[in-house]
């Protein structure tokens, strides 16, 4: 049994009403015909007082495909629940133009807070010169930005963040999913730049995996995420929950190192 008074009061509740949580890996809206449960907003936010989440920050996923619709989805949404759900807006570098549009035109928008890529879906590498207006306007505006990272990607494996990360100093980088399948790596890339964070989105479900984490680059450098509503939060919370770590480290990745990186970001 793990001595935890976080892993005691979850196992008790299905909540970890003392730490709180904080997920930074969302999303919201149809995706290709997939069925998701729970999806719409209320059943989102239903979900996150069931599971004790806090905060979420989503991007839409009509965005993926229309950037003005999507993005314009999602900040309405996110309106409507003021400090309990923010939004990424998504860039879609084979638009850059249009991207910068996006990115800058919600600037003075209470819920916008980091910036959202899929460098594999939008097969364009994270490394090319389309994503400069996105990392630049990101870089003024101490905005956030989450990538999705997949290990052998030619678009997004860790080493290609990384050489992103060592670009753009300035800016906050989460690594959507950490790089999944090349985990090792993308610990390093944590390890050696101190503005890259690994997230657990799917990452959370490899047995041992965040002990790993916390080992190899501290928790202080590990924040939460569970990409609502394709999964539920209860598991992948209780991965990190019944982990073989400290409270100390638990308070550190649910909660404390998200709202530290959100601090002076969030203006509802």
């Amino acid at each position: 049994m793990i001595d935890s008074a976080i892993a005691r009061e979850y196992l008790e509740t299905g909540k970890c009403a003392t730490c709180g949580v904080i997920d930074v890996h969302a999303h919201f809206g149809a995706f290709g015909g997939i069925y998701m449960p729970n999806d719409s907003p209320e059943q989102m936010i239903a979900t996150m007082e069931r599971c004790g989440v806090d905060l979420m920050v989503s991007s839409g996923h009509t965005a993926l495909t229309d950037m003005a619709r999507g993005n314009a989805e999602i900040t309405a949404i996110t309106e409507r629940y003021p400090g309990r759900w923010y939004a990424y807006l998504t860039y879609n570098p084979n638009y850059p133009d249009l991207g910068r549009q996006e990115v800058e035109g919600y600037e003075s928008h209470p819920t916008y807070v980091g910036i959202k890529f899929h460098p594999s879906s939008h097969r364009y590498p994270i490394t090319g010169d389309a994503y400069r207006p996105a990392l630049e306007f990101a870089a003024s505006r101490r905005l956030i930005v989450l990538t999705h990272t997949w290990g052998g990607s030619a678009y997004d494996r860790p080493e290609l963040l990384a050489e992103v990360a060592r670009r753009y100093p300035e800016v906050t980088f989460l690594a959507g999913h950490s790089g999944h399948g090349q985990f090792e790596e993308c610990m390093a890339v944590a390890r050696e730049c101190a503005n890259v964070y690994l997230e657990l989105t799917a990452a959370y479900a490899v047995r041992g995996l965040v002990e790993s984490m916390v080992k190899g680059v501290g928790a202080h450098k590990i924040v939460f995420g569970c990409d609502l509503p394709w999964f539920d939060p209860h598991y992948a919370i209780g991965c990190v929950v019944m982990a073989h770590i400290s409270d100390d480290a638990r308070r550190a990745i649910l909660r404390e190192n998200a709202l530290r990186l959100l601090e002076g970001r969030r203006r509802a």
